[in-house]
């Protein structure tokens, strides 16, 4: 069923004012990105004002991107349209299908690229260039275009070739070896560390491009290496390496809670009453040892080896074991309370919805925006965690269903009449 136009997309002039207010109301971006290093870039730019749209296949739809048809979901649906991982990342963007098997896929492709001053995607290297449109192809369309690609590892050297996901950057560029338990396998960053960290690179190399472009009217290829990225986060330890020998973990090295630089203790994370429920300590002093003792109240925590740095390091595992003993009967929360107002450093480590749902700090701060999804109704998104006080980001349409703007793309920024878009449907391009 077609769509009708909801807001008409006029074409952007080099150093026009901005249409809508916003700092980007003058960038159309032409998006090929998908999952979060790619599709998290793009949000940020769309918050700020940026027209981005989508291209996905109209083929196999929710191919392209598979947090589209990826948990969570709102209810009991399912289906590309209704993934709350996809939505969260693609807020505030147009999404149109088109079918780049056909040549007239492709013309249309091309008739936005003109219209447009960034391209962006986050493809195996090689993919646009197998379309047919590549940098060579894409200049060629429009000679100041900017073209931001994120791969694996870019699209020069050895391992160009080679395929990658967030964990498997996070391995290659050494930061799976930094993090792991004393004489245990390395564990890892966690859920997909680069996805989050390429992408705001991405945005990062948009922006920059961008400026660039601003002062000069010259277009250029920002070729993106996320594993190059992850490995640039390793500075500190390679320096250490290569300067002192040291290796980023070392034989008998305390867990990651212990603090040897300073040397802290008690330093650590400690188990409360609950299921899971946990909080954190420093002491950072005896003055703070002696603050802490006395919120504690029992008679070990009087001893006199506790008093000072030496006696509490030496004995550390022992210290850990009874702060552990008497935290574990006691609500994270109160506990934190009065630990805090005794003057020590001290938090409840957090479950999500505790942090989401029931902290002031992060409703006051207007970090959860709702926004309006054409299928899942009102929901909450991730906004971004950066206020500015004359240009602030806006976050309040949900992502695009598959094709829900084509026939808008095409009637306003390509200036197809009815006939014409239908007959495009017909034949799948669109």
């Amino acid at each position: 069923k077609p769509i009708k136009p909801t807001k008409p997309i006029e074409p952007t002039e080099h150093g026009s004012a901005s249409p809508n207010g916003m700092p980007l109301g003058t960038v159309r971006i032409c998006d090929f990105t998908g999952q979060l290093a790619g599709a998290g870039a793009t949000k940020w730019l769309a918050a700020f004002g940026a027209e981005v749209i989508r291209i996905e296949d109209p083929v196999n739809q929710g191919g392209w991107d598979i947090l589209r048809n990826m948990a969570p979901f709102v209810d009991e649906r399912t289906g590309p349209d209704l993934g709350g991982g996809f939505n969260n990342h693609n807020v505030e963007k147009r999404g149109i299908t088109l079918n780049l098997r056909t040549d007239r896929g492709k013309e249309i492709l091309s008739e936005i690229v003109k219209r447009s001053d960034v391209v962006s995607e986050n493809f195996a290297a090689g993919v646009l260039d197998r379309w047919g449109f590549g940098w060579d192809q894409l200049r060629a369309l429009r000679e100041d275009i900017i073209y931001v690609s994120n791969c694996g590892f870019g699209h020069t050297g050895p391992y160009a070739k080679y395929k990658t996901w967030g964990p498997i950057v996070q391995a290659m560029s050494g930061l799976t070896f930094t993090s792991g338990m004393p004489d245990q396998e390395p564990a890892g960053w966690g859920y997909s560390y680069m996805d989050h960290t390429g992408g705001m690179y991405m945005a990062m190399g948009i922006l920059f491009a961008l400026i660039h472009k601003q002062r000069t009217g010259v277009g250029q290829w920002v070729d993106l290496s996320c594993t190059d990225t992850g490995l640039s986060l390793n500075g500190p330890a390679i320096l250490d390496w290569t300067v002192n020998g040291r290796p980023s973990r070392r034989a008998g090295r305390p867990e990651g809670n212990r603090s040897a630089s300073p040397p802290m203790a008690p330093h650590g994370i400690y188990a409360c009453a609950g299921d899971d429920d946990w909080i954190s300590i420093a002491v950072r002093s005896d003055a703070d040892w002696g603050v802490l003792s006395e919120v504690i109240d029992v008679s070990w925590a009087k001893d006199a080896k506790w008093k000072t740095l030496a006696g509490r390091l030496a004995d550390q595992d022992e210290l850990d074991e009874k702060l552990g003993a008497w935290t574990q009967h006691l609500d994270k929360f109160e506990l934190q309370t009065r630990i805090v107002d005794a003057g020590v450093p001290s938090a409840a480590v957090q479950k999500p919805p505790e942090r989401v749902d029931h902290d002031p700090g992060t409703s006051e701060f207007g970090l959860w925006p709702e926004v309006e999804h054409a299928k899942m109704g009102r929901v909450r998104v991730d906004g971004l965690p950066a206020h500015f006080s004359k240009t602030d980001w806006v976050i309040e349409r949900g992502a695009p269903c598959v094709g829900e703007h084509t026939d808008e793309v095409l009637s306003g920024l390509l200036g197809y009449d009815p006939d014409m878009i239908a007959k495009l449907h017909e034949e799948g391009v669109v």
